[in-house]
């Protein structure tokens, strides 16, 4: 199945927009597991039991796991979510970005190794770094990062272009238009948007109407819900992960993810009705 229809299905069938990440921190792990590295796996999946009824999507952050060496323990928590989580897709937030044949590996380690169903990647070299990935693999996500929720961003994203087609045109809009253009030639690009600018995702939308947006800054980063979800349209994904993740200490950590979760996806579906 197309990542753009396995997500479809898991957003009707769970009522949800929420996207979950999974970004395990030893230091945040609740006792005895804390500082504990060989325990990423056990605290990610015991989320994942928790939630798998809630979310439309997993993203695991590959940095989190391969910082420590437990890259097997991803690639076995991306097995568990196949088991406990069918049907949910898994996108790998790895945010690639090269050409040629490291793109290539890039590739294959995101869809073979670790069998995600789509991968973040930097648009900044071009079109060519992106090719890799659709031509072995159209039928995988790729979610390109376009206006970022950090506050660095404003340090290239923002910029205007001289050569813009449209008058005042910054490059993160340069990027939409070409994503949901050109780009996109086997229909597999979503964007990555964040929620603490939802005025810019409004500009993002105006050149993109129809792209999936994954929109992570909800929550711990303070990203209005409200108003990114208004700004968001329809085809939309927004990421938490740390309020979920570590919304309570101890050994109830995975029922407060619950909670969490579920209040979550509610408020969205009041938002927007799925």
């Amino acid at each position: 199945m197309r990542f753009l229809d396995q997500w479809l299905a898991a957003c009707r069938r769970n009522s949800s927009r929420l996207c979950l990440g999974l970004d395990p921190e030893p230091e945040r792990l609740p006792a005895p597991w804390t500082h504990d590295t060989s325990r990423l796996f056990d605290f990610c999946a015991a989320v994942v039991d928790a939630t798998a009824d809630l979310v439309c999507a997993y993203k695991p952050q590959i940095a989190h796991f391969a910082a420590v060496g437990a890259e097997q323990q991803l690639e076995r928590l991306i097995h568990h979510i196949r088991e406990r989580a069918p049907g949910v897709p898994v996108i790998l937030d790895a945010k690639r970005g090269d050409i040629g044949s490291t793109a290539r590996h890039y590739a294959r380690e995101a869809f073979e190794r670790y069998g995600a169903d789509a991968l973040t990647v930097s648009p900044f070299l071009g079109r060519d770094s992106l090719d890799p990935y659709m031509e072995a693999y159209p039928e995988r996500g790729l979610f390109v990062l376009c206006r970022t929720s950090n506050p660095g961003s404003d340090d290239l994203q923002a910029l205007g272009l001289r050569d813009a087609e449209q008058p005042g045109e910054r490059l993160f809009e340069r990027v939409a238009r070409l994503a949901a253009g050109p780009w996109n030639r086997n229909g597999q690009i979503g964007l990555v948007t964040g929620a603490t600018r939802p005025q810019d995702i409004l500009a993002v939308r105006a050149v993109a109407p129809d792209l999936p947006l994954l929109i992570p800054g909800v929550g711990a980063q303070g990203g209005d819900l409200e108003a990114t979800v208004r700004a968001a349209g329809d085809r939309f994904l927004i990421n938490a992960s740390r309020s979920v993740l570590y919304a309570a200490p101890g050994s109830q950590f995975a029922a407060a993810a619950r909670d969490e979760a579920r209040r979550l996806r509610d408020t969205m579906a009041e938002l927007a009705p799925l």
